[in-house]
């Protein structure tokens, strides 16, 4: 006799969401005060419809629900109003391709974010961080979030392109990046294709910033083909095009690293930047954090692989943050065929979005899900379950390539910068962070302080003032 204890299959619930107005929708309340419309969704149900512009869309609100979906790539494909401009962005490479490309591509790209070669990255990593925080003085003001995105850009584009890009470059990629990004989120939830093509400032900047990315990624190819073979991914992209390997073409290597240069750049440097921003408003949380750093490192500038086991606090508050401010909060699927799903007949081709930051904020999944709260993440009150609502990285055969990259760029930089420095918000309130098609604060200027050890003292430059009024 089978002691197998079935599941009941659970009982779903589907509701509409209030406030539909004619021809935008939800379009305004999710461009106005995108959270807060997001986290009010669950009170109407499970799978609740909204309105993007005139069109019917769906938010998975359980979190179950959403492991089914993201499991399901078949049905639920990578499309909706995020992925069209997206694709127009990055062409198919690995982050927007259909599922029928997903797995050759994944496979072709998998070897340069394996375990291996992360953990032989972390030196690159340190130098990053520590060099966007050499030139801090005492007291001045820094903008943190360009820092971060100098990181992540100077990081991201070693193991796409080693050092095809000097700091101009590098530079300009950031600018491109800036503007992008906030295109993008406008043309998501008003997806009215017509008003992005009026000859405004803003779409002529946000063109324009398309254009040059593309042009400093064709660029750095055509160098490459002029120059010696390196030992990155772009020499095996352009290796594999060359032999007819894997189906990869030259449209493809192009489109591949503009994926990756804006995926991993952007939203780590986000994440970073929320971090730092997190722990200036939690100082036990601080303090925690610089004892563990101070002890592991033990006077040491840089950690080394063999370092990450040993900082589980440090990994604790890169996870807390992206449960309380995951830089990738909302995403759209597109289904492929009529399907039940949560209750509710959807037809083929109707757009499904979910939310990370919906599910992370949830009580239900984390208690008091708005305090800042590390020690959750050791004290085992949170564990990961077959359909956990923790999904920064989101789940399934399409969760993110470069996730184990991204958790130990983000231990490494944090616990350099935080050996050195601890930053702090100048005087007044902090301004909320506004979503665009990620979310993080892009103008976050901190005030540094030493954090009183050697290395400390000697980044102390003469006649440094106690606030930068530049």
């Amino acid at each position: 006799m089978s002691k197998c204890v079935h599941e009941p299959a659970p009982t779903w619930r589907s509701g509409i969401a209030p406030g539909i107005l004619p021809s935008v929708g939800h379009g305004i309340a999710l461009f106005r005060r995108p959270l807060e419309f997001l986290n009010s969704l669950s009170a109407y149900g499970d799978l609740v419809e909204i309105r993007l512009g005139p069109v019917r869309a769906w938010v998975v609100c359980h979190p179950r629900l959403v492991h089914e979906m993201l499991r399901d790539t078949r049905t639920f494909d990578k499309g909706g109003p995020l992925y069209e401009r997206l694709r127009a962005l990055m062409g198919d490479g690995v982050v927007t391709c259909p599922h029928a490309d997903h797995r050759r591509q994944r496979r072709l790209l998998q070897p340069a974010f394996r375990p291996s070669r992360v953990a032989g990255l972390t030196g690159v990593m340190g130098e990053e961080a520590e060099s966007v925080c050499r030139a801090w003085r005492a007291g001045r003001k820094v903008d943190v979030s360009a820092a971060m995105m100098a990181l992540t850009t100077g990081a991201i584009s070693r193991v796409l392109l080693s050092d095809s890009l000097d700091a101009a470059r590098s530079a300009e990629v950031r600018d491109c990046l800036a503007g992008i990004v906030h295109g993008l989120f406008v043309r998501t939830v008003v997806p009215v294709d017509a008003l992005f093509r009026v000859p405004l400032p803003a779409n002529r900047r946000y063109r324009d910033a398309v254009a040059r990315l593309h042009r400093l990624v064709d660029a750095a190819i055509i160098e490459r083909r002029a120059g010696e073979p390196r030992d990155d991914l772009l020499g095996a992209l352009l290796a594999a095009a060359d032999a007819g390997e894997h189906g990869v073409t030259p449209g493809e290597v192009h489109d591949q690293l503009v994926s990756l240069l804006l995926t991993g750049s952007e939203s780590p440097s986000l994440g970073l930047s929320s971090t730092f921003s997190l722990l200036a408003r939690h100082p036990e949380a601080e303090r925690r954090l610089h004892a563990e750093v101070d002890s592991v490192l033990a006077g040491r500038a840089l950690p080394t692989s063999d370092d990450l086991p040993l900082l589980p606090y440090t990994r604790a508050v890169v996870n807390e943050t992206l449960r309380h401010s995951p830089p990738g909060w909302l995403f759209t699927r597109s289904t492929t065929r009529d399907v039940e799903f949560g209750g509710r007949r959807l037809p083929r081709g109707a757009t499904v979005l979910y939310s990370p930051y919906l599910l992370h904020h949830a009580p239900s999944s984390f208690p008091d899900p708005e305090r800042f709260r590390p020690e959750r993440w050791l004290s085992g009150e949170h564990t990961d379950q077959p359909y956990g609502a923790m999904v920064p990285f989101s789940a399934g055969s399409r969760k993110c390539l470069g996730d184990a990259f991204a958790m130990a760029q983000s231990t490494v930089a944090l616990a350099t910068i935080a050996r050195r420095w601890r930053l702090r918000h100048p005087p007044g309130p902090v301004a909320p962070v506004r979503p665009a098609v990620t979310l993080g604060p892009r103008s976050l200027r901190m005030i540094c302080e030493p954090r009183g050890n050697g290395l400390d003292r000697r980044s102390r430059g003469a006649g440094d003032t106690l606030v930068d009024h530049a």
